[in-house]
């Protein structure tokens, strides 16, 4: 009896509740992470409610599958920069060279530096598994970019500023070595860490100088 009293006597010990709430960037965050660390297709929305200190049915108040929080993940992280982007283009008042080291400063900043590029690895490592998560990638960023690119180049030809010749419909071949520095932070950067300020510049300046128009030949010749 005096063991049980004794036991009364003392506070019981308290369990750590998991908050209830929580804001959806939060989720997002949290699911990011699992997926990064253990992929898509292995994460539970259980790990990512622990990861967020939240019970799993919170989740859930926001998200309806772990594939609906994927897809926010990817709308919160790379559409606002196209967007961004996009507004830019739409408003810029200079020359076209000056417009595109804008949009691939942005560019860089969420796609390289960020953590959108954590989107690009899943995609590439588990994407075939998941087709509506690709498509949906597809089409609400990819196809966009393109569509932005495409009018960049097709700016600066009809402003004199790129070659006439130019192939505008080819938006992929101006950007695939930013989508390369991604996929190297995310594979050989313990390694062989990039520099990515020294990167985008050459980038940058490689990709202009196949841009510009040239002068015809003998133009500047003195009569």
């Amino acid at each position: 009896m005096a063991k049980q009293d004794d036991r009364r006597g003392r506070p019981a010990p308290r369990r750590r509740r998991r908050r209830k709430e929580a804001r959806p960037a939060e989720l997002i965050e949290a699911g990011l992470a699992e997926f990064a660390e253990k992929g898509y297709a292995a994460t539970r929305m259980e790990d990512i409610a622990a990861r967020a200190d939240v019970v799993k049915g919170t989740i859930y108040l926001y998200f309806e599958s772990k594939e609906a929080l994927f897809k926010e993940a990817i709308r919160s992280r790379i559409e606002p920069a196209i967007a961004d982007m996009q507004g830019m283009v739409d408003t810029f008042p200079g020359d076209t060279e000056d417009l595109l080291r804008l949009v691939f400063g942005v560019l860089y900043d969420k796609l390289v530096r960020g953590d959108a590029r954590e989107i690009i690895r899943i995609l590439i490592a588990e994407g075939p598994r998941f087709p509506d998560v690709v498509e949906y990638y597809h089409a609400n960023t990819v196809k966009f970019g393109k569509g932005m690119l495409t009018t960049i180049l097709k700016r600066g030809v009809e402003r004199g500023e790129f070659r006439p010749d130019l192939p505008v419909d080819q938006p992929i071949a101006i950007v695939a070595p930013a989508i390369a520095a991604a996929i190297w932070r995310l594979t050989f950067d313990p390694h062989d860490p990039l520099d990515v300020e020294a990167y985008a510049k050459a980038h940058v300046d490689i990709i202009l100088n196949g841009l510009r128009a040239r002068p015809a030949p003998g133009a500047g010749d003195a009569e």
